[in-house]
């Protein structure tokens, strides 16, 4: 908490877990289901290893773009009060 208040960040309070608000892999797997297109593996290490080539290309800008809009998407319900749909 200490380094929260050194940083001047503000501290959010929200519950652990919010249907409204994204988890933070919230942009991984909808790419990753397009990447497999049905893709069937034959064993747990054939899948480890797809997986592993699959992360491997993605450079930063892949993560920051997804924490980004996720970022977006916590204001826009902050914004809104919690409502799924602006009135």
């Amino acid at each position: 908490m200490e380094d929260i208040h050194e940083l001047r960040c503000e501290l959010l309070d929200h519950p652990p877990y919010s249907p409204d608000l994204p988890l933070s892999d919230f942009f991984l797997f909808p790419f990753l289901k397009f990447a497999t297109g049905g893709q069937r593996f034959s064993s747990n290490d054939e899948a480890i290893t797809f997986l592993k080539n699959y992360f491997a290309k993605k450079n930063a800008e892949y993560y920051l773009d997804g924490l980004q809009r996720r970022e977006y998407l916590w204001d826009k319900c902050l914004e809104l009060q919690g409502d799924y749909f602006e009135k």
